[in-house]
């Protein structure tokens, strides 16, 4: 069934209508994380519902930074792409001696504009890991440790790192 013009303009303002007006939910993360959560952040009651009907939010989890690494596995100087067994490798030698609690390698398709000025596209890892936000300086200088040994074991322009302030709960 095809809307017509007036009744598509009045869906698009109501729909414009209730993602301004919808509640939004934002946790606050503090240079240093705290050991416990902040008193505002009681459990919601049995019936989930507030005093006035709507649905309380509770800050769950403690403070953690998420590391995503996207490491490329074409060559810049033309030479053979990383192949998954040395990537795995990889991860065994230089990540999981520092992260041993856990990690997630998932599998990717990217671009990039190379240092040679082309349009790379090529087969990706992308890295992520979770820390305590307690732990970010420490976490810092591994990270770029592994960033650094990836380039030069793979004749890499760069590794591209996006660090997220984010709430965890095992």
């Amino acid at each position: 069934m095809a809307l017509t013009l007036p009744r598509l303009a009045v869906a698009a303002v109501a729909t414009t209508v209730l993602a301004v007006g919808a509640p939004a939910a934002y946790a606050s993360l503090d240079d240093e994380a705290r050991s416990t959560p902040p008193a505002s952040s009681s459990p919601a009651s049995s019936s989930g519902a507030s005093s006035s009907g709507a649905a309380s939010t509770v800050a769950r989890g403690k403070p953690f930074t998420e590391t995503r690494l996207f490491f490329g596995t074409e060559r810049p100087d033309g030479g053979p792409a990383v192949t998954d067994k040395q990537f795995m490798a990889f991860i065994d030698k230089e990540v999981t001696p520092g992260f041993p609690d856990g990690l997630t390698i998932q599998n990717g398709r990217g671009q990039w504009r190379d240092s040679n000025g082309r349009i790379e596209r090529e087969r990706s890892y992308e890295l992520i890991l979770l820390y305590p936000t307690t732990e970010a300086r420490k976490r810092d200088v591994q990270i770029e440790e592994i960033r650094s040994d990836y380039e030069k074991k793979f004749a890499q322009d760069s590794v591209a790192r996006l660090d997220e302030r984010t709430r965890v709960d095992f």
